[in-house]
């Protein structure tokens, strides 16, 4: 359950000329609550590096950005593998993968957690792979 006071950030794919199938925006992911909280000051180093500044945005004010296409993969990316999660230390693990993945990788996921009928199983999957098996469990 979210709260009204929340934050929110969602990625969006715009239709260009390149996509000429696609005639209306489409949602790709979003992030929100606690999962956002835990990692936004590292989301806004991110945007900070490409000129985006978040400062001073009111409640439930809506802003929209244009983003490059690999910051917006990552994005997308991280908002889709993140959004279920409840562990911190396993968020924080998926998030370094994430941010260490090339452009080319990170497409490949997105493109499986978009088009696959069973996104949730490739979303799993990808986490299994970033969080370190070797890592101390926390028992909750």
């Amino acid at each position: 359950m979210h709260a009204q006071t929340d934050a929110e950030w969602e990625i969006w794919q715009l239709p260009t000329p390149a996509m000429p199938h696609l005639k209306t925006p489409v949602r790709v992911a979003g992030l929100r609550g606690r999962n956002l909280a835990l990692i936004e000051h590292r989301l806004l180093r991110r945007l900070a590096k490409v000129k985006i500044d978040l400062g001073g945005l009111l409640l439930r004010e809506t802003r929209a950005f244009p983003l490059d296409e690999d910051l917006a993969l990552g994005l997308g990316l991280l908002f889709r593998v993140l959004a279920p999660m409840r562990n911190r230390d396993y968020m924080l693990a998926c998030m370094a993968g994430i941010e260490a993945m090339s452009r080319e990788e990170a497409a490949y996921w997105l493109g499986m957690a978009l088009h696959r009928p069973h996104p949730r199983r490739v979303l799993m999957a990808l986490r299994i792979l970033l969080i370190d098996p070797h890592a101390p469990r926390q028992v909750s």
